[in-house]
């Protein structure tokens, strides 16, 4: 079964906690903290497998849990590192966010972390200072990432066929390479894309996909163009199939309304190269029909005939050749435009605070994910994370708004009384 798009929800490990520890040995009067760190969360990584073809995998497992990093011990002993996962996808998968795209896998191996383990709690030793020597507080691990991804599969194939129902497209995949897609002489036999790999010569081969046929509408979810158009969007070259058992006319027609189906759907297709080829050469009408398109047509149109092979050389050394220019195009393109610099994300430092009617609410990425690492069940976790308020600002904030002892403030998740 063919599945082309999934949900998951991929939950990374969150961080050990800190320990509160001291020194006490013989002889070592003043031993001072040694509390260890927590070891850091799993994080979850998606990597493109080649061997992969659907996200039929996803259809019974859609949720995936890293390991979560272990506590920290005494003797300033580092906790052990939650366990990474890697999540195999097909080539070609696009990751997307809250309809924000994340990642194109589109190459071979590529990996990408698409939820980051929490960091690992520090343990007291961290917070010593001249003025508090024996801190007895820690921090918490910090929570990991947790999203929900939509997958959609997008095919990787040098060369699509597209046209329209019966036009001769499984028949043409079949002679020229390995697959075996469904034929028969009734409409939509193709209900799902087959790719083929078409050696041209020893070291020389492209992949060639099939996709279901495309009628007036198509674009706009008539039939099943609407649904498998996307997997002819990463095509560098296109082979406009028409079915040469039409008469002239009515092949003009159909190449018309694959044109117009494929622009309708994305001014990508509009752009690509395309070869125009005219089957079923072995009927005696077909020829009729083959004359009047190169009349027609300011292009070569080849003549083709899956059934006795005639043309099909002619017509897969042409698509390799196109392949080839489209290749050279691309590479001088992003050589012309040099390397893609993406800088890592900061985090923002912005605080705000804002009366709310069950008390007080501050909110900002960095000081969200202090309090979450803080441990408000101590008096000196409470002072640590007042002390953070009072560099951040938030405390004069929370005082200009009247903020009173016994008052509840909640920052995240978490939720304290202000002292």
């Amino acid at each position: 079964m063919f599945v082309d798009e999934a949900s998951i929800v991929v939950r990374a490990g969150g961080g050990g906690d800190g320990v509160v520890a001291f020194r006490r040995e013989k002889f070592v009067p003043r031993g001072g903290p040694s509390g260890g760190d927590g070891g850091r969360g799993g994080s979850i990584y998606l990597v493109a497998d080649p061997q992969l073809a659907t996200l039929i995998e996803f259809r019974h497992k859609r949720s995936f849990d890293a390991g979560r990093g272990e506590n920290g011990a005494s003797a300033n002993c580092h906790g052990k590192d939650g366990a990474d996962i890697d999540i195999p996808v097909p080539c070609g998968t696009l990751v997307f966010s809250d309809d924000d795209l994340v990642a194109d896998l589109d190459e071979a191996g590529a990996r990408v972390c698409i939820a980051h383990g929490g960091r690992g709690g520090l343990g007291n030793q961290h917070f010593a200072t001249s003025i508090r020597q024996a801190p007895r507080f820690a921090q918490k691990g910090e929570p990991g990432e947790e999203r929900k991804l939509d997958l959609q599969l997008k095919l990787l194939a040098d060369a699509g066929i597209v046209g329209a129902p019966n036009a001769g497209k499984s028949t043409l995949l079949s002679a020229v390479s390995s697959a075996k897609p469904k034929i028969a002489d009734y409409p939509f036999t193709t209900l799902e894309p087959q790719l083929g790999v078409v050696k041209i010569d020893i070291d020389a081969n492209f992949v060639l996909v099939d996709v279901p046929g495309l009628i007036e509408g198509a674009s706009e979810g008539v039939g099943l163009g609407d649904r498998f158009l996307k997997h002819v969007e990463r095509c560098r070259v296109l082979v406009h199939l028409v079915d040469g058992a039409l008469s002239p006319k009515a092949a003009l027609g159909q190449l018309a309304t694959t044109e117009r189906e494929l622009t309708a759907w994305s001014p990508l297709l509009a752009g690509k190269r395309k070869i125009v080829a005219v089957s079923k050469q072995d009927l005696p009408d077909a020829r009729e029909t083959l004359a009047a398109l190169k009349h027609v047509l300011d292009q070569p149109v080849f003549g083709i005939s899956a059934a006795t092979r005639k043309g099909v050389v002619e017509l897969m050394a042409a698509t390799y050749e196109a392949i080839l220019e489209d290749r050279a195009r691309a590479a001088a393109d992003e050589q012309a435009r040099g390397p893609v610099l993406r800088p890592e994300p900061k985090t923002s430092s912005t605080v705000v605070v804002e009366k709310v009617p069950d008390g007080y609410r501050i909110s900002g990425e960095k000081i969200e994910r202090l309090a979450a690492m803080t441990d408000f069940e101590t008096d000196d976790g409470r002072a640590y994370f007042d002390r953070v308020l009072a560099r951040s600002g938030a405390r004069k904030k929370l005082e200009r708004l009247g903020v009173r002892p016994g008052d509840t403030i909640r920052v995240g998740d978490r939720a304290y009384t202000h002292s």
